[in-house]
């Protein structure tokens, strides 16, 4: 049962009643398949092209050779469902790993070796599901987590983290961060009621949902579902949110949002891109395809030659180069295009002994 295509999936009984309720209420669609042909996260090397990581619905698997080959991952990720990664980007042979109720775990080299990292990131009883995990741009040991139970953040790299929810009175379900490039201290949440933005590192949070969801709508705290937030890095008033009910942009940092027309309307969208060098440049990850933009948002068009599988779960820019796109599908696999989504190539998850 599939929750947030890109983060989140609950399937198992035990988990508490208002985690199942949830996902019923939220249900959009479901990945066939084999489990590893469900690639939920992927993560791109920061300078070496050649480098990525990602995480399917049974494994963590890695490629230094663009994707022709790969590793899958044993030890300790073999005792726990990974769901998000991320890479810190200054210290690239760093790589954490998000859980299905069981915290982050850190590799410190290039996942050689994987170490528990989630002491204080859980609710009571409740443990994590770690949804998305970001780095502050101004010191990467400061480093922020969205879970199904509230936003964490740790100063030292993981070892401890702490709650951060002062003013999400509404919410407990955290989806997605976007820290604003320019200015760190400001972070967008995306929740499953809209939006929340901190201009404090995460001391506190402002509801941001005027006109995503009105001020009066029952069941607030599940009105719209976030999952993902781009900031403009050249012009970071500028933001977007990619919702279970389409794409929302604001123009004031999160103060208004007017929600985007046209093709993608009503567009369930589990993933968001922005080209780093041409800002206006956007890509969607979508239930039924992927989608570009060349005029910040204005009008789109489908990107689906070489695309068998049109369910999208999640998207990644090249950080090095942005013709080169990767998707991860529901039930399709991985595919790169090298011509800025003009074309699609499957990637198989073809495994090499490690040596």
């Amino acid at each position: 049962m599939t929750l947030y295509p890109s983060r989140l999936t609950l399937y198992d009984s035990s988990f508490p009643t208002f985690l199942l309720l949830a996902a019923v209420a939220l249900l959009a669609f479901v990945g066939c398949g084999q489990r590893s042909d469900t690639v939920v996260s992927i993560a791109l090397h920061p300078t070496k092209s050649n480098i990525i990581y990602l995480a399917t619905d049974e494994a963590v698997y890695k490629s230094s050779d663009t994707g022709e080959t790969w590793t899958r991952f044993e030890g300790e990720l073999t005792r726990t469902r990974v769901i998000s990664l991320a890479i810190d980007p200054t210290l690239s042979a760093t790589v954490f790993a998000g859980t299905m109720g069981d915290g982050t775990y850190k590799s410190p080299d290039g996942g050689r070796t994987w170490h528990q990292f989630n002491a204080g990131i859980q609710k009571g009883t409740i443990s994590a599901i770690v949804n998305q995990i970001v780095f502050n741009p101004r010191g990467t040991e400061m480093v922020y987590a969205a879970t199904t139970v509230g936003v964490f953040r740790s100063m030292n790299g993981g070892r401890n983290w702490v709650e951060r929810m002062n003013g999400m009175n509404e919410v407990n379900f955290v989806v997605s961060l976007a820290i604003d490039p320019q200015r760190p201290n400001v972070i967008y949440a995306g929740t499953t009621g809209g939006v929340y933005r901190t201009i404090n590192g995460a001391e506190s949070w402002e509801k941001k949902s005027g006109g995503m969801v009105a001020a009066d709508a029952k069941m607030a705290s599940m009105a719209l579902g976030v999952n993902g937030l781009a900031v403009d890095p050249t012009n970071s008033d500028v933001v977007y949110a990619g919702t279970t009910k389409g794409l929302y942009k604001s123009t004031d940092q999160g103060e208004h949002w007017a929600k985007i027309e046209g093709s993608i309307q009503n567009s369930y969208v589990s993933a968001i891109q922005m080209d780093p060098s041409q800002p206006s440049t956007l890509y969607l990850a979508t239930s039924d395809r992927v989608q570009k933009s060349e005029d910040s948002g204005a009008t789109w068009i489908p990107k689906i030659n070489g695309l068998a599988a049109t369910s999208i779960r999640s998207l990644q820019i090249s950080p090095g180069d942005p013709h080169v796109l990767y998707v991860g599908t529901n039930g399709g696999g991985l595919y790169r295009s090298t011509d800025a989504g003009e074309s699609w190539k499957r990637l198989p998850l073809t495994v090499v002994p490690i040596s």
